[in-house]
């Protein structure tokens, strides 16, 4: 009954929405059955049997080509799930499919030239972020309470802000992954925290094929709470680098803050403590990453990439191997900054992204424009760091739009994290809630 309640919505959200870059409907309903089978006999198989789950593109499943949301990529088919999948499998999930994402993961919005453009289920004419894009319009059309998505620079988090929901960027190495990469890590996104603390008490299990994974901890993530008297808590709404912030958004976080403190938090202000040139270097860095990876495409498929990303790449073609490796080098100078900066601090509370949601068709905030990436300042650091970040909804702009509280806090704290996120569930205001699960999708957009 589960399942087919998700397909319906599927069938209705989908053409509007573009969630999905697979979807087997047959394949949803024989794993229901199977797992209803197992209900009925008094033997689930783990804590999510039957809950209907899914996954980005990059977390391979077996038999399912994946292109990583490129239609110059060649697909790759799999002989076996990735370390995601297999534990979400294990656990009896019901996957409901594969979500989209952007050319090989490298845009902040669901705009793909192999799968079209993702929208938002709350309205279509806006972005849904990304590059976990499908992931987060699955979770705002209430496909489900689980929906994995990646994250290298705030792939989980964005989707999470522009839709209103809760996603989290783990500690690096707490989601073992295929393969593993700089900054890289498998985060949830959902509605609310107690369905993420579900997912990563699954998804967190070892697996041998991620080297750089942290030894297996068996954490209590059923019941993550804390109280936030005396918790010394920064708030950050500067972060000396990027796009300036929008008042709206960082008056919201400002607002969260004072929250906190009349909870009994000591909240001081965080001084910013990145550079342009330090972001620059990022940028520069995956340019280097991808232009070999459009290099080695063949002429007819490189005219396949999309055009924002091939333009992207374009200067990575000009860095000789000394830049590219002070572009290395001073990720750890990004890395070594965040960590002594945050380190005083049980919690950082800031924005996720300087802006609210943006046009669907735009691959990035500002549009068609080359500005690098200006508007990961606040995500990134806690990438490059290591340390868990959870974007949750803290009210909307004037207009309506969402707008995210990040919390971020040590390395390996993922529960003292998502404990400070549900604490916020609880006690924020009647207007910053999740937006309602909407019951039709938006129009069609213009």
């Amino acid at each position: 009954a589960v399942a087919e309640d998700a397909l319906a919505r599927i069938a209705r959200f989908e053409p509007v929405v573009n969630a999905f870059s697979d979807h087997d409907p047959d394949e949803v309903r024989a794993d229901a059955a199977a797992s209803a089978d197992r209900h009925r006999r008094g033997a689930p198989i783990g804590p999510l049997d039957g809950v209907p789950v899914t996954v980005k593109e990059n977390m391979l499943r077996a038999g399912v080509a994946a292109r990583s949301g490129s239609a110059a990529s060649a697909p790759v088919v799999p002989d076996a799930d990735s370390p995601i999948v297999a534990r979400l499998r294990e656990a009896g999930a019901v996957v409901l499919g594969s979500t989209t994402m952007p050319d090989w993961g490298m845009l902040s919005s669901g705009v793909s030239s192999l799968h079209g453009v993702t929208r938002s289920p709350l309205d279509a004419a806006l972005t849904v972020g990304g590059s976990s894009a499908g992931a987060g319009a699955a979770a705002a059309a209430g496909l489900g309470p689980i929906h994995m998505g990646s994250d290298i620079g705030g792939s989980v988090r964005f989707p999470a802000a522009w839709l209103g929901l809760v996603g989290l960027k783990p500690s690096a190495g707490r989601v073992p992954i295929d393969p593993p990469y700089l900054g890289r890590a498998g985060g949830p996104i959902g509605r609310r925290v107690a369905d993420l603390a579900a997912a990563m008490a699954v998804v967190t299990r070892p697996d041998v094929r991620d080297h750089t994974s942290l030894p297996y901890e068996r954490l209590d993530w059923a019941d993550p709470a804390v109280d936030v008297r005396g918790l010394r808590i920064a708030v950050h709404t500067e972060a000396g680098a990027g796009l300036p912030v929008d008042p709206e958004v960082a008056a919201t976080v400002r607002a969260a803050a004072e929250r906190f403190a009349s909870a009994g938090a000591d909240v001081v202000e965080l001084a910013p403590f990145l550079h342009d040139g330090l972001l620059g270097q990022v940028d520069r860095f995956w340019r280097v990453r991808f232009r070999r990876t459009y290099d080695d495409l063949t002429p007819e498929a490189r005219d396949r990439v999309l055009p924002y990303i091939a333009r992207w790449v374009a200067p990575g073609a000009g860095v000789s191997g000394t830049a590219a490796l002070a572009a290395y080098d001073d990720i750890g100078e990004l890395r070594h900054r965040t960590v002594l900066a945050t380190a005083p601090f049980d919690a950082v509370l800031s924005p996720v992204a300087p802006m609210a949601a943006f046009p669907a068709e735009r691959p990035m905030p500002w549009g068609e424009e080359d500005l690098g990436m200006a508007h990961i300042a606040f995500t990134l650091p806690y990438n490059m760091s290591g340390q868990p970040a959870v974007s949750i909804n803290a009210g909307t702009t004037s207009d309506g739009r969402a707008i995210a509280l990040q919390v971020a806090g040590p390395r390996f704290a993922d529960l003292g994290v998502l404990a400070l996120a549900a604490w916020w569930e609880r006690e924020r205001p009647a207007d910053a809630a999740a937006p309602p699960v909407p019951l039709m999708p938006p129009p069609t957009a213009r």
